[in-house]
C-alpha cells in the first residue's frame, strides 16, 4: 500500500511563511511528477505546483515568486516552501504523487489527507 504523510500546515499572519513536507512510502517503483494542489472552502481543487522527475516545475500564476517546489528524489519526498502567505492562500494543501507501485507497476495518481494552511486576512 502507497501512503502519502504531510506535514508542515498551519496559522500563519499575512507576509509570513510556511514549508510543506509530503513523503510517499510504500511498495513504490518510480516516482514520475509530484506536486501539491489546494482547496479553498467553496472552491474547486486546484493546482498551485507541480515538479517533474527531471526537476521542471510548474506553478499557478498566484503563487509565481513566492512559492518554490523541490523533491528528493532519494527520500521520495516534496516540498513547498511559501513565502508571502496572503490571505487567499488559505485551503486545505494536499501532496499529489504520479507513481507506479508494485506488484501491477500501473502509473497512478496518490493523494495525501491534505493539511489546513491558515492566514487571517
Amino acid at each position: 500500500q502507497v501512503q502519502l504523510v504531510e506535514s508542515g500546515g498551519g496559522l500563519v499572519q499575512a507576509g509570513g511563511s510556511l514549508r510543506l513536507s509530503c513523503a510517499a512510502s510504500g511498495t513504490i517503483g518510480s516516482i514520475d511528477a509530484m506536486g501539491w494542489y489546494r482547496q479553498a472552502p467553496g472552491k474547486e481543487r486546484e493546482l498551485v505546483a507541480v515538479i517533474t522527475s527531471r526537476g521542471n516545475t510548474n506553478y499557478d500564476e498566484s503563487v509565481k515568486g513566492r512559492f518554490t517546489i523541490s523533491r528528493d528524489n532519494a527520500k521520495n519526498t516534496v516540498d513547498l516552501q511559501m513565502n508571502s502567505l496572503k490571505s487567499e492562500d488559505t485551503a486545505v494543501y494536499f501532496c499529489y504523487v504520479n507513481l507506479r507501485a508494485r506488484p501491477s507497476l500501473n502509473w497512478r495518481n496518490y493523494w495525501g489527507q491534505g493539511t489546513q494552511v491558515t492566514v487571517p486576512s
